[in-house]
């Protein structure tokens, strides 16, 4: 099976740095396996299906040698290496790896008469480390059962089997975030003028999948049109030996720069605080005092700002709006409540301008609602709570969180104290929702349905009720 690898991990490069439209040709790289160079027919094909690289099996059978039965009835294909067998079923995501079922990013097709699975997931389950050569246009593969060779050496020669994979760079709502595969890595962050910029090194670090390209000199970077005060974010392997991921945000017209990081799971946030000669504070008219209690409901993004993409490439904007006109129209009916949107539509009010209206208005309790993700582990699941340091909101937090998971069903992933600024510069009980992530892919489907929204709404709401004793 290790070899089914080779040919989808060429496919993976060709998505990332070649234009790639339906199918590509999986034969002008030169692939190794352990120091030998494989022989490729001309006519390998890969297909990417909903930004998943797929390799047709037919390669498995008649390029690598490996045991492939097809049952055409039950549309089912069972490979095996030794003892070890996998058995994939058309349009089904749920696989099994050895007597154990595992949930696919993508699902196996059928297109043009040719079976196609998932490179991601043959490539996890079979346990090859792989390395790209990208100015000869090489993958290096190499076995776990032998010593570091090329594949696992950069163009220097230095062994990166032991670095960390940075998988996802995102810069979006001033807040850059990091996603990474492998050890935890701290980060080294600093301030440079002429022109102002923001650099983060982050040590010990390689691109692995990258979901963002690159050229051929490992650089890359983000779009940030929309973002006034940010000229260009743009990253680069800057150092080989070891390896060493840099990000430059370089900024426009910015008098004052202020930032904060966290690290959440396998993700490194970097808020960034930035004034300048074009902001220009948002008025905002504070509430009447009705002596009802003020809440202030957040859906998270939106207009320029999607979000987090899902697995069947859905906005997050999209989600997390659809779930807090829900708790509006639930909110609206408690007589004792005030109710405020930072939005109620697909529009864009920025952090600050959310923390600003909240703090204005002098709320009582600050809810902000969002979808989490981990690209880099489509298994990750569950509902977690983030509150910062103040204990009110520690205790908002767990009431609201307590409620959703038991509506949901979720996995509990805990309340913890996060630095996100929503929740940090506002003045009253704040926190922030991952309701769950809409990178799994049944997690996704359930929070997508008006059902399972409805739960999740009458939770928050409940929640709230509770924590404000009406």
């Amino acid at each position: 099976m290790k070899k089914i690898i080779v040919l989808m991990f060429l496919s993976m490069f060709f998505l990332f740095l070649f234009p790639i439209q339906g199918n590509a040709t999986a034969n002008t790289s030169k692939i190794f396996l352990n120091g030998e160079q494989l022989s490729l027919p001309n006519d390998v094909q890969v297909t990417i299906v909903n930004k998943n690289v797929m390799i047709p099996i037919r390669v498995v059978a008649e390029n690598l040698k490996f045991d492939v039965d097809w049952n055409q009835q039950a549309r089912q294909v069972k490979i095996q290496q030794n003892e070890k067998v996998i058995s994939l079923t058309v349009d089904q995501k749920q696989a099994m790896v050895a007597d154990k079922q595992v949930t696919l990013n993508t699902a196996p097709q059928i297109l043009n008469k040719t079976l196609v699975v998932p490179i991601r997931f043959v490539s996890e389950q079979m346990g090859l480390s792989v390395k790209w050569n990208n100015q000869e246009k090489i993958v290096y593969l190499t076995g776990s059962n032998n010593e570091p060779t090329e594949a696992s050496r950069d163009d220097s020669g230095s062994d990166t089997t032991s670095l960390t994979h940075v998988t996802d760079i995102v810069f979006a709502d001033n807040q850059l975030v990091v996603s990474m595969d492998g050890e935890q890595v701290q980060p080294v962050i600093s301030t440079l003028k002429n022109p102002d910029r923001l650099v983060v090194d982050l040590p010990g670090t390689v691109f692995g999948n990258l979901a963002q390209p690159l050229d051929q000199g490992l650089n890359g970077k983000l779009d940030v049109t929309g973002y006034p005060n940010v000229s260009e974010v743009r990253y680069s392997l800057f150092k080989r030996d070891p390896g060493q991921v840099r990000i430059v945000v370089e900024l426009n017209n910015v008098k004052d720069l202020q930032f904060d990081q966290n690290v959440i799971a396998d993700k490194l946030l970097i808020d960034l605080n930035v004034s300048g000669d074009s902001v220009t504070p948002v008025p905002v008219t504070p509430g009447i005092d009705t002596g009802r209690k003020v809440v202030v409901i957040d859906p998270g993004h939106g207009g320029s700002d999607p979000g987090t993409i899902s697995i069947t490439n859905k906005p997050e904007k999209e989600y997390v709006l659809a779930l807090g006109l829900k708790v509006q129209a639930l909110l609206l009916n408690e007589p004792d409540i005030e109710l405020v949107m930072t939005r109620d539509s697909d529009i864009y009010p920025t952090r600050s301008e959310r923390v600003q209206l909240a703090n204005e208005l002098n709320a009582d309790v600050f809810v902000s609602i969002h979808g989490n993700s981990a690209t880099s582990s489509p298994q990750a699941s569950g509902t977690e709570t983030f509150y910062y340091q103040r204990s009110s909101s520690k205790d908002l937090a767990n009431i609201i969180h307590e409620r959703l998971v038991k509506a949901l069903g979720f996995k509990d992933r805990g309340v913890k104290n996060g630095s996100l600024q929503v929740i940090r510069e506002t003045t009253m009980p704040a926190v922030l929702l991952e309701i769950g992530f809409l990178s799994n892919a049944a997690e996704e489907k359930a929070m997508s349905s008006e059902e399972v929204q409805t739960k999740a709404a009458q939770a928050i709401v409940d929640g709230i009720k509770e924590y404000l004793g009406i």
